[in-house]
C-alpha cells in the first residue's frame, strides 16, 4: 500500500473513528484502525464491537492494499504533524510496519493483519429513512439527560426511539428515562418509518452519533433492524448494536390528571434554583418549592450546611402546595426548554410532576417529588 493524502483530511476522518476505540481492551486488534487505500479512496473503519464507525476520504493512492495499525498513536502523530502539510503512507509487508512520512519527519508503526479485523456490519435493514441532522440533534439533546446510569437496569442505558400516535398524527417519538425523571421529545413521522420496530439506541452510541451530527447540516440517512442501527452522516457511517430489552410502558408514569398548573419565567426560575442549592448536601440535593398565590418561595435547609431561601413572582391560582425535588433534575429539566417560561402540572407532594415547554410543545418531561 501506498498513498500520499493531506493532513487535514486524515486527522478530521482519523478524529471520527478514534473514538469508538478502547484505549484499553484484551483483544489487540481492537485497538487498531483498519485502512483500506483503493480508487484514489483512503477508507478507515474503528469498532469495539459494539459499534463501528466508517469513513472514506479523497487520496493520491499509487498502490491499493490495506493494513491495520494503532489508532490513537495514529491520530496522536498525524495530530502533531504541521499544518498543510502532505502525509505520505506506505507499508512494508516483510517487516510489518506502517510508515508514516511529511517533511523531514519519520515514523514506522507495527501492523496487524487486515484479514483479522472484525466486522460489525449492519446486515440487512428493515426500514430506512431521512432526518435532517437539526431534528435528530434536537431528539438526543433534549432526551440523553435522562439516560439512567445503572448498569443493573441495562434496558434503561439508552434512548428508546419508535413510532406513536400524537394525537391524530404518527410520530417519530425519543424517550429517555432513569426512574427518577423522563423525557420525551417527538417530531412528524419522515417517510419510511412507518412501521419500524421500537429500538433502544445505547447510551455510547448516542453521544458517539451526538459528536458526529455536531458538525453536520446534512441529512441523516438512518437504517434500522431488529438488533442493530446504521446512522450515515455525510461520509461518515456510524453502525451500532441495540440494547436487547424490553423498555417500560413509559405513558403509564405521564401524569393525566394534574391540574394544579404553575407557570414560571425559566430563566430566574434556574436561577433561584441554582443559588439556593449551593446549600443543600452533596448526597440529596433537595430543593423545596411552597408554591402560594402567584408566588414561589423555594428554600433549602441542611442541618450541616445552613439553609437559604428566595422568593419569585410566579402564576398560580390553585391551592397552596409544598412539593420538594432534587435540585440538579429540576436544572437538568428546565436546561433543556426553550420558551421564556415553564408550565408545571402538579398534583399532590407524592405524585409525579409534569413539565411542559411553552416554546416548544412536542416536549415533555416528567419529574419524581422528593421527600424534605
Amino acid at each position: 500500500m501506498r498513498l500520499v493524502i493531506e493532513r487535514g483530511e486524515l486527522l478530521r476522518a482519523l478524529g471520527h473513528v478514534t473514538s469508538v476505540v478502547e484505549r484499553r481492551t484484551t483483544i489487540p486488534i481492537l485497538s487498531n484502525v483498519l485502512l483500506k487505500a483503493k480508487d484514489n479512496k483512503l477508507s478507515f473503519k474503528a469498532t469495539d464491537l459494539e459499534r463501528e464507525v466508517v469513513e472514506a476520504v479523497g487520496a493520491d493512492v499509487g498502490q491499493p492494499g490495506a493494513v491495520t495499525v494503532p489508532a490513537h498513536i495514529l491520530h496522536d502523530i498525524v495530530r502533531k504533524l504541521p499544518d498543510g502539510s502532505e502525509v505520505e503512507i506506505k507499508t512494508d509487508p516483510e517487516k510489518e510496519r506502517l510508515t508514516i512520512a511529511a517533511g523531514q519527519a519519520r515514523f514506522a508503526l507495527q501492523t496487524l493483519s487486515p484479514e483479522d479485523f472484525p466486522d460489525v456490519s449492519a446486515g440487512e435493514l428493515t426500514h430506512t429513512f431521512d432526518i435532517s441532522a437539526a431534528d435528530l440533534k434536537r431528539l438526543i439533546e433534549k432526551t440523553r439527560f435522562a439516560i439512567s446510569t445503572e448498569e443493573t437496569r441495562y434496558y434503561l442505558n439508552g434512548i428508546y426511539l419508535h413510532t406513536a400516535k400524537s394525537g391524530n398524527a404518527e410520530a417519530l417519538r425519543a424517550v429517555a428515562t432513569d426512574g427518577h425523571r423522563l423525557a420525551q421529545v417527538e417530531l412528524s413521522l419522515p417517510k419510511g418509518a412507518a412501521g419500524m420496530p421500537g429500538v433502544i439506541v445505547p447510551r455510547k452510541t448516542v453521544h458517539e452519533l451526538h459528536r458526529l451530527i455536531e458538525a453536520s447540516g446534512d441529512n441523516v440517512s438512518v437504517g434500522v433492524s431488529q438488533s442493530k442501527i446504521r446512522f450515515q452522516i455525510g461520509t461518515v457511517t456510524l453502525t451500532s448494536k441495540l440494547i436487547d430489552g424490553t423498555f417500560p410502558d413509559y405513558e403509564r408514569v405521564i401524569p393525566q390528571g394534574n391540574d394544579k398548573v404553575l407557570k414560571v419565567p425559566n430563566a430566574e426560575f434556574m436561577s433561584a434554583v441554582d443559588r439556593v442549592s449551593t446549600i443543600a448536601s452533596e448526597r440529596g440535593r433537595a430543593v423545596k418549592l411552597n408554591i402560594g398565590k402567584d408566588k414561589l418561595v423555594l428554600s433549602v435547609n441542611n442541618p450541616d450546611g445552613g439553609s437559604a431561601t428566595e422568593e419569585i413572582g410566579v402564576d398560580y391560582g390553585s391551592t397552596a402546595l409544598e412539593i420538594g425535588f432534587n435540585a440538579r433534575y429540576l436544572l437538568d429539566i428546565a436546561g433543556q426548554l426553550e420558551g421564556d417560561e415553564a408550565s408545571f402540572m402538579l398534583n399532590d407532594p407524592a405524585s409525579p410532576t409534569m413539565v411542559r415547554d411553552a416554546g416548544d410543545e412536542t416536549a415533555l418531561y416528567v419529574l419524581m417529588p422528593m421527600r424534605v
